[in-house]
C-alpha cells in the first residue's frame, strides 16, 4: 500500500491531525528507507481494568501495525501518581506507587487482545522520569510558561473561578511531553481530551534536538448510558468511575448484556468507532434499520456478537446471545426453569392460587388481577379467564409478566 493509501486508512475517524502533510511525508520516508514509524500512546494505570473506550486508541494503533509500523504501549506509572488534570475542575486525587503498580500489572495482557504483540514495545515512563534530577526538572519547566498552561480550558476555568491550581498539576503535560522526547516517536495517538498534552510533546521535542512528533486524536467513546438528543450523542465518556463501561475482561454474557442496554441511536457511534465492518457495511446495516427491514435490537446484537467474539470467542458470543434471547426475547423460554410441586386435592387447581403457591405472585388476588390483565401464559398460550384451573396430574410451563418475566414449571397434585 502506497503512502497516500496508508494516509487515507490511518486518518479514518481521526478528529485532530497535526500535521497531515508531515504524516504523509513521514510515511513516504518510511517506504523509501524501510524504517517503520514509531507510534506512541500512553495509558495511566489509575484502575486495574481497561474498557472498550480505551480500545478506540488501540484500534488506531493496530491499524498502524497492520501497515507495518511499530507501537510503543507506554504505561504511565509515574505520571499516574501525579494525576492528569484533564477534564477536571478540581485537583485529581494522587495515587500511591502500590496502587499504580497493581493496576499496571493487568494492562499489557488486556492490550494484547487488540494489539499485535510482535509489533508492540511496552515501556514505563518511570524508566526516565524517576531518574530525573531536580536540575533536569527545572530545565523541563523552563521550556514552558504559565500563560501557556493557562490556555488549557480546565486550568483557565479554575483560575477564573478562583479555584486553586497546584503547581505539580502544571508538571503533568510537561512530563507526558518529555515521554515523547525520550522515546523519539514519530506519532502520538490520544483522545480528543488529550490534545493539549500531546501538543506539549510536539513543542518540547525540537527543544531537545528531536524531530517533532505528529499528533493524532481520536473521539472519546460515550458510556452505555448516553442518549441521542437533537441529532447528537449526549453523555459522559465511558469510564469505570461513572459505571457506564464495558470492560475488556468482563465475561461475554455481561458484555453482551451491556451492549443491549445502549440506546438504539447511540449504537451507531459504537459501530463507527469499534466495529471491524467497513464504512459501506455499516451504512447498509443502518439503512436496513431505518427502513424497517431490521429491528434496532438486531443491529445491537450484531455489534454484541462482534465484541464478545473479539475478546472471548465466537462460541462465547453464540452462548451469550442464546442466554440473552432466552431471558429477554418475548417468545424465548429459558433452559433453567425451576419446577414447583403443588398440592391439589380435587380435579384441578385455580390458576391464581397456583401462581401464589409457587411464589410467582404475592397472593391469589394479585394472581387473579394479573390473569385479567393478560399477563399470564400457560404452555405459551395467554390465559385471560380468572377462573382457569390447572388439571391435577399434569405439569405446566407458566410465565408471568412481560418486561420482568418469570418462568416456572408447575406440577399439579404432586405436592404434600
Amino acid at each position: 500500500m502506497n503512502a497516500e493509501a496508508q494516509l487515507a486508512e490511518l486518518t479514518r475517524g481521526v478528529v485532530d491531525l497535526h500535521v497531515r502533510s508531515e504524516l504523509l511525508s513521514r510515511l513516504e520516508e518510511s517506504q523509501r528507507t524501510g524504517r517503520p514509524l514509531s507510534i506512541k500512546a500512553g495509558f495511566d494505570p489509575t484502575r486495574p481494568d481497561l474498557h472498550i473506550g480505551h480500545t478506540v486508541l488501540m484500534r488506531k494503533m493496530r491499524q498502524f501495525q497492520d501497515l507495518g509500523h511499530r507501537v510503543v504501549f507506554l504505561i504511565g506509572d509515574t505520571t499516574a501518581m501525579v494525576g492528569d488534570p484533564t477534564g477536571r475542575n478540581k485537583l485529581r486525587p494522587q495515587l500511591s506507587r502500590e496502587d499504580v503498580q497493581a493496576a499496571a500489572q493487568t494492562y499489557v495482557a488486556q492490550a494484547y487482545k487488540v494489539l499485535d504483540p510482535s509489533k508492540t514495545t511496552v515501556r514505563y515512563n518511570s524508566e526516565w522520569l524517576d531518574a530525573m534530577k531536580l536540575t533536569d526538572l527545572v530545565r523541563l519547566m523552563a521550556k514552558s510558561t504559565v500563560s501557556r498552561m493557562l490556555e488549557r480550558k480546565d486550568f483557565a476555568k479554575r483560575f477564573a473561578e478562583e479555584q486553586p491550581i497546584y503547581q505539580h498539576e502544571f508538571l503533568y503535560p510537561l512530563m507526558q511531553g518529555y515521554d515523547s522526547v525520550e522515546l523519539e516517536n514519530d506519532v502520538e495517538v490520544g483522545g480528543t481530551d488529550q490534545l493539549f498534552n500531546l501538543m506539549a510533546g510536539r513543542d518540547l521535542m525540537p527543544q531537545y534536538g528531536k524531530r517533532a512528533q505528529i499528533v493524532l486524536t481520536m473521539p472519546l467513546l460515550e458510556g452505555i448510558d448516553a442518549k441521542f438528543e437533537n441529532g447528537v450523542v449526549v453523555g459522559t465518556k465511558m469510564s469505570k468511575s461513572a459505571d457506564n463501561y464495558i470492560g475488556i475482561d468482563e465475561p461475554g454474557d455481561e458484555q453482551f448484556r451491556k451492549v443491549m442496554l445502549i440506546d438504539d441511536q447511540v449504537i451507531w457511534r459504537y459501530f463507527d468507532l469499534l466495529s471491524s465492518k467497513s464504512v459501506g457495511e455499516i451504512a447498509e446495516l443502518r439503512e436496513s434499520v431505518q427502513s424497517g427491514k431490521r429491528h434496532p435490537k438486531e443491529a445491537k446484537k450484531l455489534f454484541a456478537d462482534e465484541l464478545v467474539t473479539q475478546y472471548h470467542s465466537a462460541d462465547a458470543a453464540a452462548s451469550a446471545r442464546k442466554k440473552w434471547d432466552a431471558k429477554f426475547e418475548a417468545d424465548a423460554v429459558p433452559e433453567d426453569i425451576e419446577t414447583f410441586a403443588l398440592p391439589c386435592e380435587g380435579a384441578g387447581l385455580w390458576l391464581p392460587k397456583a401462581l401464589a403457591l409457587a411464589g410467582l405472585v404475592k397472593s391469589s388476588s394479585q394472581g387473579k388481577q394479573l390473569v385479567e390483565q393478560g399477563g399470564v401464559e400457560v404452555d405459551q398460550q395467554r390465559v385471560a379467564d380468572p377462573k382457569h384451573e390447572l388439571a391435577t396430574g399434569r405439569t405446566y410451563l407458566v410465565r408471568v409478566g412481560s418486561k420482568n418475566r418469570r418462568f416456572a414449571r408447575l406440577s399439579i397434585g404432586t405436592g404434600s
